[in-house]
């Protein structure tokens, strides 16, 4: 499954969601409730989705997942792309995201600004935005 070899594609991370087996589970409620976006590949293979909750003005990017052998080829930022342009065509303000620290930097190429930092259940995230409609 996607989800459960991109979210162990990271060392850093891996030993913590081995040890909380649940967090490796990903409801399909998402996709159930058209809330997922996916990229696929010519032959139909899915590369990679983005999950999102919108609530009044504002969309949370839940889920961002890209398959390990596919990263670092922009299918992430088209992802993101597509959130943004579908957020937009709905008159919501913001983006949101709270990001795995070692994503930093991607979500920083993304347009998502530095906010503050949060609690989550692996330790402290950032938690980023990007603007959408002013």
């Amino acid at each position: 499954m996607l989800f459960r070899r991109s979210s162990l594609s990271n060392d850093r991370d891996r030993a913590a969601l081995l040890a909380s087996p649940d967090a490796l589970e990903l409801p399909d409620l998402s996709i159930e409730e058209g809330r997922t976006r996916v990229a696929t590949a010519g032959d139909g293979r899915i590369l990679g989705f983005a999950s999102t909750i919108t609530s009044g003005d504002i969309t949370e990017l839940d889920d961002l997942f890209v398959d390990p052998d596919w990263m670092r080829r922009g299918i992430g930022i088209q992802l993101v792309l597509d959130v943004v342009e579908i957020a937009r065509q709905t008159g919501v303000r913001r983006v949101e995201v709270t990001a795995n620290p070692h994503a930093l930097g991607f979500y920083e190429t993304a347009g998502f600004v530095f906010d503050h930092d949060v609690e989550t259940r692996f330790g402290s995230a950032p938690r980023m935005f990007r603007q959408v409609i002013p």
